[in-house]
């Protein structure tokens, strides 16, 4: 059976337009990627029905925060029901276009279609999703955050090269919190981390470079 290319990158041309952030110090991140079950939306295993998307508390303030420092925002997740054969591409774009009426859009989806034993670069935790969506938003992946739930949220940001921030839930090992570089009790105090000059996460990467704090306000 030949394996389903990818990622698949999919746009919404309600999304701001990408662009490349001056450099400097005291910078913003250059975008800010989330995963997508368990951190922006209610994990329901394999779900191809729009109707089933629940955003998670605080997900469209969190989301809308970053938009408003004028940072890009994007989404990397694994999709392996696509592999497994439970859900079409079809599916996966209605779940995505559900997603942003709940929480506004994106500037890149990047998706991992292949199963856990396909050995592919893309499934989190490899870089594969990480690079692609940067590549796609044009800033390197040292300047850009990703927010996830598990351990795989934050080694795929750590094996591109760019820095995570875990958001434990009740699925969240214990060990993956305790490997995690940062972490947020919940989703609008991981983008408030992300977004403070003086935070530790700016402090542990120097400055993250992307948009001038002071063009921000």
């Amino acid at each position: 059976m030949t394996r389903t290319a990818g990622p698949w990158l999919l746009t919404s041309p309600q999304a701001p337009a990408a662009r490349r952030p001056p450099r400097g110090p005291g910078l913003l991140p250059a975008a800010v990627l989330f995963d997508r079950d368990g951190t922006l939306v209610a994990d329901v295993p394999y779900n191809g029905d729009p109707a089933r998307v629940a955003p998670l508390p605080g997900a469209r303030e969190a989301v809308d925060a970053v938009r408003a420092a004028g940072v890009p925002v994007g989404v990397v997740t694994n999709q392996s029901g696509v592999a497994r054969g439970l859900l079409t591409r079809r599916q996966v774009e209605d779940v995505r276009l559900r997603v942003e009426q709940l929480l506004g859009p994106f500037a890149v989806w990047a998706v991992c279609p292949h199963g856990p034993g396909e050995g592919c670069g893309c499934r989190k935790p490899a870089p594969g999703l990480v690079l692609s969506a940067c590549r796609h938003l044009g800033v390197p992946p040292r300047h850009t955050v990703v927010v996830g739930d598990i351990g795989a949220d934050v080694r795929a940001a750590r094996a591109a090269g760019a820095h995570g921030v875990l958001v434990p839930t009740p699925v969240t090992l214990a060990e993956e919190t305790e490997e995690a570089d940062h972490t947020a009790p919940d989703l609008l105090t991981a983008v408030r981390l992300v977004l403070d000059p003086d935070g530790p996460l700016r402090r542990a990467a120097g400055h993250l470079a992307g948009l001038p704090a002071e063009e921000a306000r």
